[in-house]
């Protein structure tokens, strides 16, 4: 069958099979190397193998849930809305959090993603207490930071290629509300957006829309979005009735791709305008429900089809702190120039390291999608030179079209990691079309 990343780009003939049990997932290796599958919302050929992809969706029980520590125990097929549906009601949130619930707990430890929060808290990969790994000779471990302590580092952030996850047991937060105290601050720059995260290092959650078609003195010009768990106490009257939040909305949906010309330079930049000025207005504290906060684009079924039949790119780095402001306006002014703008480009603080192939390290780390066009291929590979050049790397979960050279030249991790595949035999029994693209 046809498959594709979220982004819609590559898409290639697979090979597919979604055993519903560890024995006939261990039978998927007489067909090669493999690769697990989500629920498909890595945005490249990460998820993708074109002789043998094993989609893990019937793996997809709640096992057990401990009420006085938070842990649960599930199967990497579950879906993160689907713990949010049964457990916050009962005062429990992810601890960490993408920008999307429709990923699979598997997928958000192979990513090892990170969210709002990861100057404090770290990636998901620091809420997991123990792992369940299918390994290339069809045997499985389990891994924790006291055992197997090796497998366990390498396969947050591994992108699948150290095995097939198959449990897991996670540490979620406790709440009293499902609404977000919500702090705007409009930042007319670059500069001011920056200075507003680095006199909020203790804010719970932190990120900045930023409009990246601005220029001049307003080059980087941001609305940057502090928040925390609201307490019951603090609610208005009228959200105490629904403590937790009103249920999401009917979500909308995309239903055709829309035509190629309709994201442009002139659109884009119409829309980033509207969005900052709605941003001024909006301007200060509000109470936000915990859906509209955290998974904003979820509520459009389909979003990806805003980009047309080509598809969308995303170009994600981090940059170190000491290089960051620099090399974000590198960035910044490299896409102004161009005009190919992106409105949905993201700003973030980022802490220490997780695993030992995750992708954040201490800096700021800017997310922007584009839609696929040549001129987009050749804007990325400046951009790439630009992060190069200021110490930055690059986030395996968003990428579609990198080169082995840059990943190398940017994150010596990589060779380190190819040589553990190597060393223990993983490179034999698990493979991406990403992986093989990158040299891992």
């Amino acid at each position: 069958m046809k498959l594709s990343g979220w982004g819609r780009y590559p898409v290639a003939d697979c090979t597919v099979t979604a055993p519903r049990t560890p024995e006939a997932l261990a039978g998927a290796r007489s067909n090669g190397p493999l690769i697990a599958r989500g629920n498909g919302r890595a945005y490249g050929d990460s998820a993708m193998n074109e002789d043998n992809t094993v989609s893990m969706r019937h793996f997809n029980r709640l096992i057990a849930f401990d009420d006085t520590t938070g842990q649960l125990t599930a199967e990497a097929g579950v879906l993160l809305g689907d713990v949010i549906d049964a457990f916050l009601p009962r005062g429990w949130f992810p601890a960490v959090t993408p920008g999307t619930k429709f990923v699979t707990l598997g997928g958000m430890a192979a990513a090892d993603v990170h969210g709002k929060n990861h100057h404090l808290d770290g990636g998901f990969g620091n809420t997991i207490d123990w792992l369940d790994i299918m390994g290339p000779d069809g045997n499985v471990t389990r891994c924790s930071r006291e055992e197997n302590t090796e497998l366990f580092d390498w396969t947050i952030g591994g992108m699948g290629l150290t095995g097939v996850i198959l449990r897991m047991a996670i540490r979620l937060r406790r709440v009293e509300t499902g609404w977000i105290l919500q702090h705007a601050h409009p930042a007319p720059n670059l500069a001011a957006a920056m200075e507003a995260f680095e006199a909020a290092p203790d804010a719970p959650y932190s990120v900045a829309w930023i409009d990246c078609l601005s220029t001049g003195e307003h080059l980087g010009r941001s609305i940057v979005m502090l928040g925390e768990h609201a307490s019951l106490d603090r609610l208005p009257n009228r959200f105490r009735q629904v403590p937790f939040g009103p249920p999401p909305g009917r979500n909308r949906t995309v239903p055709f791709n829309l035509p190629g010309f309709a994201l442009n330079r002139w659109t884009v930049r119409a829309f980033n305008a509207a969005y900052y000025r709605m941003g001024l207005r909006n301007a200060g504290t509000s109470y936000v429900p915990w859906d509209t906060y955290f998974y904003p684009l979820d509520g459009i079924l389909g979003w990806n089809r805003i980009y047309g039949r080509r598809g969308f790119l995303q170009f994600q780095c981090v940059l170190p702190d000491d290089t960051a402001r620099a090399g974000l306006k590198a960035l910044l002014t490299t896409i102004a120039e161009t005009g190919q703008g992106s409105f949905l480009a993201v700003l973030k603080k980022m802490g220490p390291e997780g695993g030992r192939f995750s992708f954040p390290m201490p800096g700021y780390t800017l997310a922007l999608d584009f839609p696929v066009s040549d001129k987009v291929l050749e804007l990325m590979e400046q951009l790439d030179r630009i992060t190069l050049d200021h110490g930055g790397r690059f986030y395996l979960a968003k990428d579609a079209r990198l080169t082995a050279h840059m990943l190398h030249a940017t994150d010596p991790r990589a060779g380190a990691f190819a040589a553990m595949r190597r060393e223990t035999g993983a490179d034999t029994g698990f493979a991406s079309m990403q992986s093989e693209r990158l040299g891992l």
